[in-house]
């Protein structure tokens, strides 16, 4: 794969430089993360950990990114007056597997018009269709930190003949920051869960109406006679041992979805070592026997469904080990919401209501920038029709509660 070259800097003004790093090795954990999440600064959780230092670092030790894998590290750093002011976690893509924001069509499009898409330059968390932050800026920095990201990028991308940039499964506020710089905004749409104040699932189970709240019960209750336990490990909980089980469920789901597995077995010895707080693992135990679970991430007010597998078939598991565990865990520990990852109408009947995604694209070549951004406008006007569409057919009560049980 042809990769972009990266030079030590790339002076974007007199006061701010920004400069590509091949690996994290050579940024100071403690200056990313003071923009990656400067939240932690009292001491509690970061918002996701998705762009920690520690997070991004286990992707690269663990070679699920670099050499070999279509996701090539080219790590952004901002200084000003020698601080580190800004971050983002770039990478050079051969294609465009594990992103779920999807553009191949706009690849295959580029390419029998005679151009070349691949390779691109992509803003983004490898694998993980989560909002958060992208354009990682110390606090008071936000309008130069993400300016400087921006255009550090793109120039990039200018200098070494590359088609495009992207941002995906960015927040609102840098959406707006990044089309005011150039930047086409794309809409698109998960599902979430939302904790209205909830003191336990039967609480949630009241607002829903009488026919889904029955069929929630059934199928906890149908799911939780597998012949088993269901057990919430976290923490100090998680053993080594747990992710030789994992590891095989994961296998299995990435084999039937993705033909290869994204992430690497060591992986997850690498995030045991520096994740497991960050970590919530759902497990559905038979004889003592891991036979199928669900990895969750815990972010300050959010919990992040991300990757479940099973080695034994039981009717209702899914459902109860990837989402309706994770409600009962966001209520237990006041979270605001649960992300329970990409795609799957069938969340809707268990809760998870539609809600707005974001990215950001430039491309460089003008006649398929204006093509690809009328594109974006249908694609914008289509998914606020389908948000409202799929949110009135959601399982809540449309008027007073009623007295089904």
């Amino acid at each position: 794969m042809a990769t972009p070259t990266s030079p030590a800097s790339d002076t974007q003004s007199p006061q701010v430089t920004v400069t590509a790093h091949t690996s994290l090795a050579a940024i100071d954990p403690a200056d990313w993360d003071a923009c990656a999440c400067p939240e932690t600064a009292d001491g509690g959780r970061p918002a996701d950990p998705f762009t920690t230092w520690r997070f991004l670092r286990a992707l690269e030790d663990s070679r699920s990114v670099g050499t070999g894998t279509g996701w090539q590290p080219h790590y952004l750093t901002a200084e000003m007056d020698g601080q580190m002011i800004a971050a983002a976690p770039l990478y050079a893509k051969s294609h465009s597997q594990g992103e779920y924001i999807f553009d191949h069509n706009w690849a295959h499009a580029y390419e029998r018009a005679g151009g070349r898409y691949y390779p691109k330059l992509q803003i983004a968390v490898p694998f993980t269709p989560a909002t958060g932050r992208r354009l990682l800026v110390r606090p008071g920095f936000e309008t130069v930190g993400r300016a400087a990201l921006i255009d550090g990028a793109r120039s990039l991308a200018q200098r070494n003949g590359i088609s495009s940039l992207h941002v995906t499964f960015c927040t609102g506020a840098e959406t707006a920051a990044a089309r005011a710089l150039g930047m086409m905004p794309r809409a698109s749409q998960q599902f979430h869960w939302v904790n209205r104040g909830y003191g336990s699932f039967d609480d949630f189970l009241a607002e829903l109406s009488s026919r889904k709240r029955k069929t929630l019960r059934k199928e906890r209750m149908t799911a939780q006679a597998f012949g088993g336990e269901i057990v919430q490990l976290a923490g100090e909980a998680i053993e080594p041992a747990h992710w030789d089980a994992f590891w095989e469920f994961y296998t299995d789901t990435g084999a039937r979805k993705w033909g290869t597995p994204y992430l690497t077995r060591a992986f997850f010895d690498r995030a045991h070592a520096t994740l497991r707080e960050d970590m919530l693992l759902v497990l559905a135990l038979r004889n003592g026997r891991p036979v199928a679970g669900a990895l969750n991430f815990i972010g300050r007010h959010t919990l992040y469904g991300r990757y479940w597998g099973a080695i034994e078939d039981h009717p209702c598991l899914h459902f109860e080990c990837c989402y309706y565990q994770a409600i009962d865990y966001a209520i237990a520990h006041g979270l605001a919401t649960v992300e329970a990852g990409a795609q799957g109408a069938h969340k809707l009947a268990r809760g998870y209501l539609p809600t707005p995604c974001h990215s950001m694209h430039w491309i460089a070549d003008p006649g398929f920038s204006d093509a690809v951004a009328r594109f974006l406008d249908a694609e914008a006007r289509a998914v606020d029709e389908e948000i409202e569409v799929l949110t009135d057919y959601g399982p809540f009560r449309k008027c007073a509660p009623d007295t089904d049980p």
